[in-house]
Parts: structure tokens; C-alpha cells; sequence
């Protein structure tokens, strides 16, 4: 008995050291990949979702920074009398903090799609853990089952219980203990609808009148559509758009209305005189004033947009817009009197002396005393005076000459001679 117990003893030591091997080979390296995949895990969540929160915060001081700059530059527009500086107006102040809110609500809404991935994955992980450690234990089954009755009875149960448990077990559970930390994936996402904030309604904020109009260009002598707006603070801004998301709105052009001049109103057409002060303290100083021509839509904005700056500028004039004049003011039946009649020349006289002889010898001739010269860009040229008939012609200004405004047959190119 002692030999067979002996025996049996030593039969099952070997048969444990036998298990131990076979268990260090098959179940232990399953544990070891699980437990390197868990410590990846935890890495991935401390730079991923940890850097979204520090954005977030970011994103939120920036906001409450610039919330308190409206707040203190409102404040200022009281004590001041409305008398700030461009870059200071609670306007364009509000406008910044809506842009700043926007992108915080972007960073915020990153962030939560951050989460809520790593939540999506983490639940995957954990049915993947759950699996991952029921294979080890089928594993470790298989290999007791060499062991004894009542050792395979044992294992064998506890494989079973292992077995039981649902591969969203465990996340359930962190669900319903963490309910109040989570975020919830079927609420709404944040919106600018529903946002608010100290002084957003502030009747420094709130523009006299605000509208698209056309402006020419200071080079450029085109009229190009722009977002204009007048506000309680004086100031008429121009900005490229009325879009306070896409880009920081910044004023392209800022007037001072009280420093300024509105002329009288043409229809559609005003002039506004006065200095850009949009540049800062030190751009000012080297702003020179200049006569801005708006360009309305139609004659009752116009109107709209006259009567309001003018109750704020600090002078007005009657003076009209300059139109060009162009040759169908003149009437068909006098075209050539009131051509003629650009420097005060009566219509009679011109009548008087219209042109009767066109010789071609005698253009090609060359310039004389009486011919009328005048010059382009790039050549000059006379018109013979046999052509033109009368000295008195030569009166019309240069800088108005073109041909389509001569009486006939001056249009003829066969009259006209490079000198």
C-alpha cells in the first residue's frame, strides 16, 4: 500500500509537473498577450481622450476670455458715451465671442465623438477580454482533465461557470456603475440655437442698421458688394460677410461717423468723407481721408442707409455724387452742338462752322497751325483743320476726347493722321 501510495504519489507529482508545463506553454502566453493588449488599452485612452479634454478646456478659457472682454468694453460704452475704439466695440466684441463659442462647441463636439468611439470600442474590448479568457480557461481545461476525477470536476466546473458569463457582461455592469459619468450616446449635441452669454443682447451690440451695399473701389474704380453695418457706437464697418463662423470677423474698413461727412442722396448713390480707422492706434495716424461711394440696391434702402448715418455723422453736405457723362445725355438732333459745347461753346457756333471738306490730300499734308491735336496712352494724333473747320473746337479738354463724341465727319479714320 505505502509502495503504491508511493508510487501514486510520485505519479502524481509527475503528472503536475507535466501539467505545469503544458500550462506555462498554451494558457499562460493567451494571459500574457491579454494582459499586453490591456496595458495598450489604457495607454490609448490616456493620449486619445485625455487630449480631446485638454482642447476642450482650451477652447472654453479662450471663450470666457473674450465673454469678459464684451463685458468690459460694455461697460465702457456706458461710462464713455459710446466713444471706443474700433477693435472695442461690444459689435464686433459679440462677434469675436460668437466665433470663439463656435469653435468651442466644435472642440466640445469632437471630444464627445472621441468618447463616445472610445466607449464603442471599449465595449468591444471587453467582450474581447471576456473571450480571450474563456479561451484560456477551455485551455486549462483540457489540460487537467489528465488530472484526477475529482480535479476534472472541479476545473470542469469552474470552465462551465467561465463559460456562463455573456461577453457584454462586464460592460454592462461598468455601465450601470459609471451611469452618471458617461456620456449618453442618444442625447443631442450642442448647438448655437441654444446658446448664451453675459451681454449677448446688450444695446451696444444690437446695429443701428445692417444690410448688404456696394462700394468702389479706392484702386479699382468698380463697385463690389459688401456686409455693412452701423453701430450704437457710431462706427460703420465693412466686412466681407455677415458669416461669424466661417472666419474671424475683423472689419475690412471702419469710419467713425462723427468724424466723417455724408453727402446728399442720388437715387441709389452717397459718398461718405472720412478716414479708415480700422488699422489700431498706429495705422490711424497714417490714415488719409478718403471719399467712399456707396452703391444701394435700391432707392428706399439707399434712403434707409442715408437717413441713419446721417443722424450720427458729425457733417453733411449737398453735395451729389460724381456720375460720368456719357453721349447718350446728348439729344440726337444737337449731338454735335452739345459735343461741341464742352468748354461753353455756344451750339449756334459750332452749327456755324461744321466741316465741309475732307480731302485726303490735304490730311496727308501734315499738321499745321489750325489742326486739332490731341494724345493717347501710347501715340499722339491731329485731326487737320480742314477736317474740324473751326479753331474753336480745340477747346474741348483732352481727358474728355474720344472719337464717338466729334460731330461727323470727324469718327472717319481716314481723317485722323499720327503726328
Amino acid at each position: 500500500m505505502f509502495d503504491n501510495i508511493r508510487s501514486n504519489t510520485q505519479g502524481l507529482a509527475n503528472s503536475h509537473t507535466e501539467t505545469a508545463k503544458v500550462l506555462k506553454g498554451t494558457v499562460l502566453p493567451i494571459l500574457e498577450r491579454l494582459h499586453a493588449e490591456i496595458k495598450n488599452k489604457n495607454k490609448e485612452l490616456d493620449k486619445g481622450a485625455g487630449k480631446g479634454a485638454k482642447l476642450v478646456d482650451k477652447a472654453r478659457n479662450t471663450t470666457q476670455k473674450h465673454v469678459e472682454l464684451l463685458g468690459q468694453h460694455s461697460a465702457s460704452y456706458e461710462s464713455s458715451g459710446g466713444r471706443l475704439a474700433a477693435s472695442d466695440d461690444p459689435y464686433v466684441l459679440q462677434r469675436g465671442v460668437y466665433h470663439r463659442l463656435h469653435k468651442q462647441i466644435i472642440e466640445e463636439n469632437n471630444n464627445r465623438q472621441d468618447m463616445l468611439s472610445v466607449q464603442n470600442s471599449f465595449s468591444q474590448f471587453e467582450a474581447h477580454v471576456v473571450q480571450t479568457f474563456q479561451d484560456a480557461i477551455n485551455q486549462f481545461n483540457q489540460t487537467m482533465a489528465n488530472q484526477a476525477e475529482q480535479q476534472r470536476t472541479l476545473y470542469g466546473d469552474v470552465a462551465a461557470n467561465t463559460a456562463a458569463i455573456a461577453p457584454n457582461f462586464e460592460w454592462n455592469g461598468f455601465l450601470q456603475r459609471n451611469n452618471g459619468v458617461l456620456i449618453d450616446p442618444n442625447g443631442p449635441p450642442r448647438s448655437m440655437n441654444n446658446v448664451s452669454f453675459p451681454n449677448q443682447n446688450h444695446k451696444s451690440t444690437q446695429p443701428l442698421i445692417a444690410g448688404s451695399l456696394e462700394r468702389k473701389g479706392k484702386v479699382i474704380k468698380r463697385y463690389e458688394t459688401a456686409f455693412f453695418v452701423v453701430t450704437p457706437s457710431k462706427f460703420m464697418h465693412e466686412f466681407k460677410t455677415d458669416d461669424d463662423f466661417a472666419k474671424d470677423p475683423q472689419p475690412e474698413n471702419s469710419l467713425y461717423l462723427p468724424d466723417c461727412t455724408i453727402g446728399a442722396l442720388d437715387g441709389v448713390k452717397f459718398q461718405i468723407k472720412g478716414k479708415d480707422s480700422s488699422k489700431g492706434s498706429l495705422g490711424n495716424k497714417f490714415s488719409m481721408t478718403h471719399e467712399y461711394s456707396f452703391h444701394a440696391h435700391t432707392p428706399a434702402d439707399a434712403a434707409k442707409w442715408w437717413e441713419v448715418i446721417r443722424s450720427v455723422a458729425g457733417q453733411s453736405s449737398d453735395e451729389m455724387p460724381v456720375s460720368r457723362r456719357t453721349s447718350n445725355e446728348f439729344g440726337d438732333d444737337s449731338a454735335a452742338a452739345a459735343r461741341a459745347n464742352v468748354q461753353g461753346v455756344p451750339p449756334a457756333t459750332a452749327a456755324a462752322h461744321a466741316p465741309t471738306d475732307t480731302s485726303a490730300e490735304r490730311a496727308a499734308a501734315g499738321p499745321t497751325q489750325g489742326d486739332l491735336r490731341f494724345a493717347s496712352a501710347q501715340q499722339r494724333f491731329y485731326i487737320p483743320s480742314h477736317v474740324h473747320a473751326t479753331p474753336v473746337l480745340c477747346q474741348i479738354p483732352y481727358k474728355y476726347f474720344h472719337l464717338s463724341d466729334l460731330p461727323p465727319p470727324f469718327p472717319s479714320l481716314n481723317n485722323i493722321v499720327q503726328d
